[in-house]
């Protein structure tokens, strides 16, 4: 029988930070998961500056913040991956991500990542 390969998501859920992107990722290896998955995204390439929130992020942020400032926190860059992928070595458990635009696709490739989720 194959093993199933489990995926953690972790998505945007690091809020920006790399001491909580790192807690999402010792969790996920705790559960037993084989990789953890983060999002890529240049926040100028996916969100128009003119873009409203929608009524559930009002809810949960500062409602005068523009969805592009809220985007923006979360963008992790590149000196931010290459430490989260360090980790993910250190810890013995994938790094994977989802890119959003053609300069994240080609940031994860120089990076070495082996495979994305499209």
């Amino acid at each position: 029988m194959k093993k199933v390969f489990i995926i953690a998501e972790a998505g945007v859920n690091h809020n920006g930070s790399i001491k909580l992107a790192k807690e999402l990722i010792d969790i996920a290896k705790e559960a037993g998961a084989d990789a953890v998955k983060f999002q890529t995204f240049k926040t100028e390439s996916v969100i128009s500056k003119n873009a409203k929130k929608a009524d559930y992020q009002k809810q949960t942020t500062d409602e005068n913040e523009s969805q592009f400032d809220m985007i923006k926190k979360l963008e992790l860059n590149l000196d931010t991956h290459r430490e989260l992928i360090s980790y993910c070595n250190q810890k013995k458990i994938m790094f994977l991500s989802t890119p959003f635009d053609h300069e994240s696709i080609e940031m994860l490739d120089s990076l070495g990542l082996k495979i994305f989720k499209i």
